[in-house]
């Protein structure tokens, strides 16, 4: 049984996406996997102190 012309093109974007989602999850865990044990608990830009904004009273 032949797929018509106009099933090819959804199911080839299905499948294409798909895979690129598959990829990109696994980019993902790939990264945090070889973070390792030796990694800071917070990233350095964490570690700063905001002070937050005062606003001035007015009188």
């Amino acid at each position: 049984m032949a797929f018509p012309a106009a099933m090819k093109s959804p199911v080839l974007l299905v499948a294409v996406t798909l895979a690129l989602a598959i990829l990109l999850a696994a980019s993902f865990l790939i990264a945090t996997g070889t973070r390792g044990e030796e990694a800071p608990e917070q990233a350095p830009w964490a570690a700063v102190p905001v002070k937050a904004p005062t606003v001035p009273s007015v009188p």
